[in-house]
């Protein structure tokens, strides 16, 4: 009787243990048809099939901007505000290094939900040094910076308002608290350093600690888990075709689908969704969770 006892708590041990070490995604192989369309449904529930003009390709948080991939116009955020216009209703938890800063409004919001919960952990002399550039200002500082230190017009993510540089008024961002905080946390908010010093032979750029990229939860979240950069993210969301990922508890579920043309696909009936296209061959579907 007490071998069965030990027997038992031993193999109940083991199930805590193998519970604490599952990954928390799973990729998983789903059959796509030759039109991209998914074989089945979506795990989520009832659902409504919606079509996806070519175009999509680039539009959307996880457009792939490098020097192999330019900024289409359909990608450029549409909600451009001057920071300093909007400074009395807007700017809460950072200060602008340039009088005159540009960025969309929806990740400015976003930034600054991000540096009001740094402040609740001491942390708190953010600057947003750079935002949003018009390709005309992008070719100025390609003039000026010349090809080692600045991209072409048309070749930065600062030229899609997707991207910002934040800096700290206690120093440079390698060494600053505010860096410090933003490496470890910034993932949480959908925000992800987009050019570490270890991807550098893969990003083609050098170590930027203060240059952070929306692509939102839950891909923030899977690249910090698997350290990817967004080349690496996009990879491997083709190969995968399909993945789902708990974060905070929450199911997120993550489909990519390759566009050559116009296609069909299915989508939730009842849950929020969103459409992204990697600015390259495709489209990635992300369903969140009913709550989200």
């Amino acid at each position: 009787m007490k071998k069965w006892v030990f027997l038992l708590i031993f193999a109940i041990c083991l199930g805590v243990t193998a519970l604490k070490i599952v990954p928390f995604f799973q990729g998983e192989k789903v059959v796509i048809d030759e039109n991209g369309i998914v074989d089945g449904q979506l795990s989520s529930g009832n659902i409504k099939k919606v079509e996806i003009p070519v175009e999509q390709i680039y539009q959307g948080n996880l457009l792939l901007v490098n020097s192999n991939h330019p900024v289409h116009d359909e990608g450029i955020k549409s909600d451009i505000i001057n920071l300093i216009d909007a400074r009395q209703g807007l700017i809460k938890g950072y200060g602008l290094y340039n009088g005159v800063t540009y960025l969309s409004e929806d990740i400015e919001s976003k930034f600054s939900d991000m540096v009001l919960d740094a402040e609740k952990d001491g942390v708190s002399s953010f600057l947003i040094t750079s935002g949003f550039r018009t390709l005309d200002e992008q070719t100025k500082l390609y003039q000026e910076m010349g090809p080692n230190r600045a991209l072409p017009a048309g070749y930065s993510e600062h030229n899609l308002g997707l991207s910002l540089d934040v800096g700290s008024t206690q120093g440079m961002m390698e060494v600053a608290p505010e860096g410090k905080w933003i490496a470890e946390n910034a993932w949480q908010y959908g925000f992800t350093l987009r050019y570490p010093a270890d991807k550098t032979n893969i990003t083609g750029i050098m170590n930027e600690p203060w240059h952070i990229r929306y692509v939102g939860l839950p891909h923030s979240a899977i690249m910090k888990e698997k350290n990817f950069v967004l080349e690496e993210y996009l990879v491997y969301l083709k190969e995968q075709k399909y993945i789902s990922a708990t974060v905070n508890g929450q199911k997120y579920e993550v489909f990519y689908y390759p566009v050559t043309e116009n296609i069909t696909i299915n989508v939730p009936a009842n849950l929020r969704y969103e459409v992204s296209g990697n600015n390259v061959d495709g489209v990635i579907v992300t369903v969140f969770p009913d709550n989200v």
